[in-house]
């Protein structure tokens, strides 16, 4: 079975253009290598591309699929956690909301309070250098990392909004709001169109997100896909 579009399989699609530095895996399936995110997706359904698939978890690993169709999982490997999402995509035009605090463009430098602002607010996979898949925006007050928001998965034509997350102690000044449509306007900027991923339980989050004209596009089927220490 082949995807209808590139949407419905984000992190193929993602792995196989504009990720694939950062990917290990062949022509069949492939997964980021684990210093980048847990994420790993196949060409399609068929017993080939689900057994490469399989082979890329090792004993005691683990991987999360993310997609809009069914998951079918490898011999080996078995369901750790069972996750419904949605995914939106963003309207043509976006309005940045104003704001008194300048939004800061994240680098390298700025990666050990990014890795952990997103472990103390969980807003999906972060790892220790998810932060290079692409670029990352944040506010900062009185020096401290208050919010960011940045890019995940990118393909031909399209970009991921992700890691839109506020320190707890500065929530209800709008920059989740701020930040999210910064970062949908730079992808815009660039002839792409953006889009995200949001829990489907997460109704604060896709209430925000539907206010700037985020439009739910599908529900995702997330999996965490573990193999046994051994076999």
């Amino acid at each position: 079975m082949t995807c209808a579009h590139p949407l419905d399989r984000p992190v193929w699609a993602s792995l196989t253009t504009h990720h694939e530095p950062f990917a290990a895996g062949g022509l069949l399936a492939r997964r980021y290598r684990a210093e980048y995110n847990v994420f790993a997706g196949q060409a399609d359904e068929s017993p080939e591309a689900l057994a490469a698939l399989g082979a890329l978890v090792g004993p005691g690993e683990q991987v999360c699929i993310a997609q809009a169709m069914p998951v079918t999982v490898p011999a080996g490997l078995r369901v750790h956690k069972s996750l419904q999402g949605v995914q939106l995509t963003a309207p043509a035009a976006l309005e940045v909301p104003e704001g008194a605090e300048p939004l800061l463009v994240l680098t390298e430098r700025d990666a050990p309070e990014m890795f952990a602002l997103a472990h103390l607010t969980e807003p999906g996979p972060f790892a220790p250098r998810t932060h290079a898949l692409g670029r990352f925006l944040g506010i900062r007050i009185d020096g401290r990392l208050a919010a960011m928001a940045g890019e995940r998965f990118r393909f031909p034509g399209y970009t991921e909004v992700s890691a839109v997350c506020t320190h707890p102690e500065f929530r209800g000044r709008g920059f989740a709001r701020r930040l999210t449509a910064a970062v949908t306007a730079a992808i815009h900027q660039r002839g792409e169109r953006a889009f995200l991923q949001a829990w489907k339980t997460n109704t604060p989050a896709i209430t925000l997100y539907q206010s700037l004209g985020f439009e739910i596009r599908a529900e995702m089927n997330v999996r965490v896909l573990k193999r046994a220490t051994s076999d």
